[in-house]
């Protein structure tokens, strides 16, 4: 959802009713929010899991909190926090999903310095001004213990579809999309070891079929959405 150099505001009017403004751009697809944000989860762990099981975990824009469910049935962190500027969508992350063990917050200066093992930021970027990425990429770089992982996807301009999509919902129609070149770039501006990046979403219901080909064609920027992985890296000399 929005960011902390996002206009915070802007989506305090959807923190009632994201779901219903993002079923108005996904329902051509044939699926919910919820399908492909399990996808997401579910990859991010798949390819995580040779290299570290995330015990705390950071959600980066993390709107309402959609994909906390998710992540404690897939990945089974310790402990979730979930940050996002929007104070409304934030109120009802925490009153729906808060408990001991999941904290929500609205102020980025209150999220923890290196204690994460994982950072999962989905579809935020785009929302945020180019000169101001920097800036939130400096908060999830911060938050990250040394070799902790970031997680970042973002919905692919080069895929006709997401365009359309995105023309369909009302709080992506003016966003400034983040192509994968651009997004790998300014990850390791930020000092981040870029470790892959994959594209899924390439076929909608209808071609579910076909859905089992995207393994071999994942590494190409088809898909409709794409996951930049990087590192934090351990010291100064991994750089």
């Amino acid at each position: 959802m929005a960011t902390a150099t996002a206009d915070a505001s802007a989506f305090d009017a959807y923190a009632t009713q994201y779901e219903q403004a993002l079923d108005s751009g996904l329902k051509i697809s044939g699926e919910g929010p919820e399908y492909f944000a399990r996808r997401r989860i579910e990859w991010t762990h798949h390819i995580l899991a040779d290299e570290t099981q995330p015990r705390r975990v950071l959600d980066f824009g993390c709107g309402v909190g959609l994909a906390v469910p998710l992540m404690r049935e897939v990945m089974q962190p310790d402990f979730v926090c979930g940050f996002d500027p929007s104070r409304a969508a934030i109120e009802r992350a925490s009153d729906e999903l808060g408990n001991a063990n999941t904290q929500f917050t609205a102020k980025s200066d209150q999220i923890a310095a290196e204690v994460f093992d994982l950072a999962y930021c989905n579809g935020v970027f785009h929302h945020i001004l180019p000169e101001n990425r920097s800036t939130a990429l400096q908060t999830v770089y911060r938050s990250l213990r040394p070799g902790g992982w970031f997680a970042l996807w973002e919905n692919n301009p080069w895929n006709l579809g997401t365009r359309y999509v995105m023309s369909r919902i009302p709080f992506d129609r003016d966003a400034i999309v983040v192509s994968p070149p651009t997004c790998r770039a300014m990850l390791q501006a930020a000092g981040f070891r870029v470790a892959r990046t994959d594209a899924w979403f390439l076929f909608p219901r209808m071609l579910g079929w076909l859905r089992p080909f995207e393994r071999l064609v994942h590494r190409l920027p088809l898909g409709a959405q794409y996951l930049v992985l990087a590192q934090k890296p351990l010291d100064a000399s991994d750089l």
